[in-house]
């Protein structure tokens, strides 16, 4: 897909970290951009600063997601791009004994499902409701009415210790990717995914920096985290080559996780 002033785009998770940097190089490329997410005050100011719009949006909602993109098409146009950034986190092993007092635990069923609702169906809530609308454009060359990018994660595959939520909501992403692509093939619709390895991103913002060195130094090469605008980079790569489609890449430096 070409990309130029007659496109327009949403980016979930815009507001911050690898949503925000994508939504930074699609506006660079021409393209009018539209940002959900929960924090309003970084989204707007990313909008404003790229000449966008910001929607205050919760993935988790049926309502807030419609009415997402109901303002986005009524500012932008139907989208034709849309890129699935929105995400959290959470670690606990499935069951563990206390080293003090021997105390038994477990992760609470509920703290599963949450993940599971902001990282998986989330995704594919913004994926189908995206698609239908992207159902009503008219096709371009190759028959091509529209281009979706998610993002899973390395853990969809290197799980780690206490990750068991967590990989399963980013595996999910990975196992429905070419499902749904098959899904909107006779429609003209690509569905990719990329799977970040460790990035610099607000969710690492609050370690300490010798543990950022650590992870820096445990990439094979670059020893380095990745930054948001090589994910940009990748999504971009995705949306404009016309071939690809129902791919999972990994962006990682070559790291495989360890189990901690």
């Amino acid at each position: 897909m070409e990309l130029d002033t007659t496109i327009s785009a949403v980016v979930t998770g815009g507001a911050s970290g690898l949503g925000a940097a994508t939504a930074r190089a699609l506006a660079a490329a021409g393209v009018k951009v539209a940002i959900f997410d929960l924090q309003a005050e970084k989204g707007q100011q990313v909008a404003t600063e790229i000449g966008g719009t910001f929607c205050a949006v919760d993935v988790t909602s049926d309502e807030s997601v419609d009415a997402g993109f109901t303002n986005a098409r009524a500012a932008n146009g139907q989208e034709s791009i849309l890129v699935c950034c929105a995400g959290t986190g959470n670690a606990m092993k499935t069951a563990s004994r206390s080293k003090e007092d021997g105390t038994i635990k477990h992760f609470p069923a509920e703290a599963f499902n949450w993940l599971i609702q902001i990282n998986l169906v989330g995704t594919f809530r913004c994926v189908a409701k995206s698609a239908a609308g992207m159902l009503t454009l008219d096709p371009r060359e190759d028959g091509e009415r529209g281009a979706i990018v998610m993002t899973a994660s390395v853990a969809a595959e290197d799980g780690q210790i206490g990750q068991a939520a967590y990989s399963a909501s980013k595996g999910g992403v990975v196992g429905m990717t070419l499902p749904i692509a098959r899904d909107l093939m006779n429609e003209g619709i690509r569905v990719n995914t990329i799977l970040p390895g460790i990035f610099d991103t607000p969710l690492l913002a609050a370690a300490p920096q010798p543990v950022k060195d650590a992870l820096a130094a445990s990439v094979p090469f670059p020893k380095r985290l990745g930054r948001p605008e090589e994910y940009a980079r990748l999504a971009l790569a995705m949306i404009e080559n016309p071939y690809m489609n129902g791919e999972d890449v990994r962006l990682d430096g070559a790291i495989r996780m360890a189990p901690r």
